[in-house]
């Protein structure tokens, strides 16, 4: 998915003052000036399925994204994102035995958001919990990541097929994915390097072709839907370089039956950080991997956000000239920002254009962050 590393424990501090020692614990990992004795990404190394689908709890930060695009058979269109974080507050030379269910060593953040196209509307949620009790979790076979009500999961009996179900406000989801290619290691090997420092990286797969079926709900309408989602894994001990200030991630899913991840990190003189990378996967599932120069993304109109004041871009034309694919890309809404612990845009995108000469459309998932104020400091 995304590089979105995110400070789940500044968060808890807010959220928690009531709670003196996790407050103090959490204050520990905020004021902490290194990440010692985390796990760090550091080279590439064999990653095993199904075991990596579940979580790592030596690394300090790991994210679970799903995003798609459904509609009904009225064509009426959906958008979703649903992510759940997991963040350490100790190292593992710094754990001890729990003496209760409630003391917990990880924290999680969930980020549930629907795009409604035809009504104009964009809802969105946020949710935290400790990972004790059973409040909020992951593992691996069988695979589950939950907060609270919110969930991921594999279906008993049917290999390849999960579940995603969140409800919040008045809007709800509950969708079966379906894999349709299997794991895709992004970089090298799965090992995806974000800058030049030591540990600067994060393991980094996707499952770039889920089939979806299923239901959105809002207010006391329950509409069926079909589609296609993507599902981003990451984990890490890292951190954006100090002249990195954001990223503009991208994931494409076109009616050919291929798929094309981009993303760009933007440093602070507005340049494009050497670190930025792609794929492309072919509808047979192979994979070519992209460099910053085999790729050019430009910006063809923004949007500025009444809340945070940010200005982001609102319209792309994205070209892969050695893939000879040229895409034009546009939000489905304009408003699709997240004002929770900090603000960012992750939206549904319809995308038209060229391959080999001959058209292609599909949709895809855009997140932007540094726009309402830079991620320097966000973990």
């Amino acid at each position: 998915m995304s590089l979105a590393l995110i400070v789940i424990a500044a968060v808890l501090l807010v959220r928690e003052r009531s709670e003196p020692e996790v407050q103090a614990r959490v204050q520990g990992v905020v004021e902490a000036a290194d990440a010692s004795g985390y796990a760090r990404a550091a080279g590439p190394q064999p990653l095993s399925f199904p075991a990596d689908y579940g979580p790592h709890p030596d690394f300090q930060t790991e994210w679970w994204y799903y995003t798609g695009n459904l509609a009904g058979e009225d064509g009426r269109h959906f958008g979703y994102q649903f992510t759940i974080f997991r963040r350490a507050m100790l190292p593992p030379n710094q754990r001890a035995e729990r003496a209760s269910d409630w003391n917990a060593d990880q924290v999680y953040m969930g980020h549930f958001a629907l795009t409604d196209v035809s009504d104009a509307e964009f809802h969105s949620f946020e949710r935290l919990a400790r990972g004790g009790a059973d409040l909020a979790g992951a593992q691996a076979e069988p695979y589950a990541v939950w907060l609270e009500d919110w969930r991921v999961e594999d279906v008993p009996g049917q290999p390849g097929v999960t579940r995603v179900q969140a409800a919040a406000g008045d809007v709800a989801i509950d969708f079966l994915l379906t894999d349709g290619k299997g794991p895709v290691l992004q970089g090298d090997q799965g090992y995806s390097q974000k800058g030049p420092d030591p540990g600067n990286a994060s393991f980094y797969y996707s499952l770039t072709r889920l089939a979806t079926e299923g239901t959105v709900t809002v207010g006391d309408a329950v509409y069926p839907l079909t589609g296609l989602s993507w599902k981003d894994h990451e984990y890490s001990t890292s951190a954006l370089a100090p002249n990195q200030i954001g990223w503009d991630w991208f994931a494409i899913q076109l009616d050919d039956g291929s798929e094309l991840k981009a993303f760009h990190i933007r440093q602070d003189d507005g340049s494009i950080d050497p670190f930025s990378a792609g794929s492309f996967v072919d509808p047979d599932g192979a994979v070519t991997y992209l460099s910053r120069d085999d790729f050019q993304i430009e910006v063809d109109k923004t949007w500025r956000s009444p809340r945070s004041g940010g200005e982001y871009p609102a319209r792309w034309t994205l070209a892969v000239p050695s893939l000879d694919l040229r895409l034009d890309l546009e939000p489905w809404l304009a408003d699709q920002e997240l004002n929770v612990s900090y603000n960012y845009w992750e939206g549904a995108v319809k995308v038209t254009g060229e391959r080999a000469g001959h058209p292609v459309s599909g949709n895809g998932y855009v997140e932007m962050t540094g726009y309402a104020g830079s991620m320097q400091g966000q973990f």
